[in-house]
């Protein structure tokens, strides 16, 4: 579904990626682990079209993509869900729902996602009048996931889905994603909380100083002894 190709990036002269290459399979969850500032961001918005890398190439649903908008590649069905959630706090939770089903591949079935949202996020149909600024964090992050699913994904990009979230707020998280995978989206899941980024994935990157260090099952990078010491601190 997703094929990177030695991508290299970065901002002036300062370069942040160096020959990143990874691919995703339809169907799966696939998990990249960092610290911060290891690129991670710089990588997903490249795959997003917002930054232009310097070289390298990305392909979607086995089309080259580098050079193409990004509203033509949300039309495609690549959507992510960014960091720190980007909800507009003065609209209401179903107006900021709404606007994730702007893009014309998504208005069709724009009421049936809608009740998809609700399923997943009672709690957002309890705050559908609400402003989407006084809702809680974890509530902002349902909201945010929700708008990325009204776009009717075919991949979806999630970046620190946990961050700043309650443990609690943090599992329903992770189960959710689960059960959009099973509804039959592609999952590209990018995460500083290691142990449950790669319990989920069934392929994982980890990513240091703009590189790809490691890749493997999530699993065996779970089992991987230098990945513990350094993410794990076991």
């Amino acid at each position: 579904m997703l094929k990177i190709s030695s991508l290299e990036a970065g901002y002036g002269e300062s370069q942040v990626l160096f020959g990143i290459t990874l691919h995703i399979e339809k169907g799966d969850i696939v998990s990249m682990v960092g610290s911060n500032a290891a690129g991670k961001t710089t990588l997903l918005n490249i795959i997003s079209g917002i930054n232009k890398s310097w070289r390298g190439k990305v392909e979607f649903l086995g089309q080259d993509i580098t050079d193409i908008t990004p509203e033509k590649r949300i039309e495609m069905g690549l959507i992510q869900c960014p960091e720190g959630r980007r909800l507009f706090p003065g609209m209401t939770v179903l107006e900021n729902l709404l606007l994730g089903a702007y893009a014309h591949r998504a208005q069709h079935n724009m009421d049936e996602n809608l009740e998809k949202a609700y399923h997943m996020f009672p709690r957002l149909y309890e705050r559908r009048y609400q402003l989407a600024g006084s809702l809680s964090g974890g509530e902002q992050q349902m909201c945010a996931i929700g708008r990325a699913i009204m776009a009717n994904p075919e991949l979806l990009i999630l970046d620190e889905p946990s961050l700043g979230l309650a443990p609690i707020i943090v599992q329903q998280m992770f189960e959710i994603i689960r059960e959009i995978n099973a509804k039959g989206v592609t999952i590209f899941l990018v995460e500083q909380n290691v142990n449950k980024a790669l319990s989920l994935a069934k392929k994982g990157y980890v990513i240091e100083s703009g590189e790809i260090v490691m890749e493997g099952t999530g699993q065996a990078l779970l089992h991987n002894d230098d990945l513990r010491k350094a993410y794990l601190g076991v």
